[in-house]
């Protein structure tokens, strides 16, 4: 991936933000302010990285479409006994949105005398979509074993429809299921805070007094010390609940994407704003009481 200004300036922030966090809250007694400024850090570094990968999803979305459209303008052209060639050519000054710039080149290609094969095997090259270079593959087969063009193209369309169907059909049916996933999620992250500031301050420091010959004398330094162990017992019991939300986030974040959009790639965000919203709200809870 090429870093673009985005990039770099989050990169910036981000170092400046885990240099702050060092020099600042690196002592025991700001552990968790430490762990929530590395959050903001990691997130001002990683936030524009997630942007570009949601933007290019986008981006393949409507190439998809686009694509859809075009292959039914070069269907029409062709039936009406326009060389395949000549209705590229004528169609390349036409909007098709993120696609324009692809068409234009392999119209021009093509009136530079490039074979129509290899042009098309160029273009969803470049394009680098699954839908397309599927669809000229289809095409260049089809026309190597001499069968109609026209009918060809017609043929690619209607397949190429009919994906995007199923992806939009698949995509609202597993709304539901998202939601359902960040619900889980957010209610998970409410069992560990309820376990870690009301169920292990009753569990910790059971066997802190170590036998039963006490001198009275001795009881008030005893409780003293035993508040200091059982709050740092309390913290080493609860510093596994973040790992666990953490791998929770990450791994749940990848099925939402796989399920809703198909794709590992896709749930990366997911996986982002589950882990930071998990880090942020555990850590920002600690500060906030002190803990």
């Amino acid at each position: 991936m090429k870093l673009k200004k985005i990039h770099w300036i989050g990169i910036v922030f981000g170092i400046i933000l885990f240099v702050v966090a060092l020099i600042f809250f690196r002592g025991d007694t700001d552990r968790n302010l430490f762990i929530f400024v590395l959050g903001l850090a990691f997130t001002a570094i990683a936030l524009p990285f997630i942007l570009d990968i949601m933007l290019e999803n986008k981006r393949d979305q409507e190439i998809g479409e686009m694509f859809l459209e075009f292959s039914r303008n070069l269907a029409e052209s062709v039936v009406t006994g326009t060389p395949v060639s000549k209705s590229i050519i004528n169609m390349k000054s036409k909007n098709y949105g993120p696609l324009t710039p692809y068409i234009v080149k392999l119209g021009n290609q093509i009136a530079l005398g490039i074979p129509v094969n290899k042009a098309l095997q160029t273009f969803a090259y470049e394009v680098d979509n699954p839908i397309i270079t599927r669809a000229v593959t289809l095409i260049s087969e089809a026309e190597k074993a001499g069968g109609d063009i026209d009918y060809i193209l017609d043929s690619a369309a209607k397949s190429i429809a009919e994906v995007e169907k199923l992806k939009k059909e698949r995509k609202a049916g597993i709304s539901t299921l998202v939601v359902q996933g960040y619900i889980i999620f957010f209610i998970f992250i409410g069992i560990m805070m309820v376990m870690e500031y009301k169920i292990l301050p009753l569990t910790s420091g059971i066997s802190q007094l170590g036998g039963f010959n006490i001198n009275i004398q001795n009881l008030k330094n005893v409780e003293l010390k035993q508040v200091g162990d059982d709050k740092k017992q309390a913290q080493d019991l609860a510093a596994p609940f973040l790992y666990l939300l953490m791998s929770q986030g990450f791994c749940a974040g990848l099925v939402i994407g796989k399920l809703s959009e198909g794709t590992i790639k896709a749930g990366l965000k997911h996986s982002f704003i589950l882990c930071i919203a998990a880090l942020l709200i555990t850590t920002g809870v600690r500060v906030a009481t002190g803990s």
